[in-house]
């Protein structure tokens, strides 16, 4: 069911701005690729909350699934296959470097997610 969510669209737009400083200004060897793969996550499964109203294991696995997608589909060089690597922000936005450490960000940000709002469905 579409609906609009002030609250996740929040989070969405806070998290980008979070996702956007870390590609500005940070270039190190963890929170860059690591942390921001958790985060970016995190900010896919808040879009979708904002737009869709559904259960959040059905969202959050959802977007572990698409994540995971994209990165099976970076080992295939998906990109070159394409012709879109002369495209720069495309290309940055679908990745062509498959990393298994890419896989276990998502299975973490997806793992913070569901603990979030386990923990806030509770309450």
């Amino acid at each position: 069911m579409l609906v609009f969510n002030k609250r996740y669209a929040c989070y969405t737009i806070g998290l980008f701005l979070v996702e956007v400083f870390i590609a500005v200004f940070i270039n190190d060897s963890f929170i860059r690729p690591f942390i921001g793969d958790v985060l970016v996550v995190i900010l896919i499964y808040c879009l979708v909350r904002t737009f869709w109203k559904t259960r959040y294991h059905t969202a959050a696995l959802s977007v572990l699934a698409f994540a995971c997608t994209i990165e099976i589909l970076q080992y295939f060089k998906l990109v070159n296959f394409l012709g879109l690597e002369k495209y720069k922000i495309i290309a940055i936005a679908i990745g062509s470097t498959f990393d298994w450490k890419d896989i276990i960000a998502y299975i973490l940000g997806t793992m913070t997610v569901l603990g979030l709002e386990s923990k806030r469905s509770k309450n």
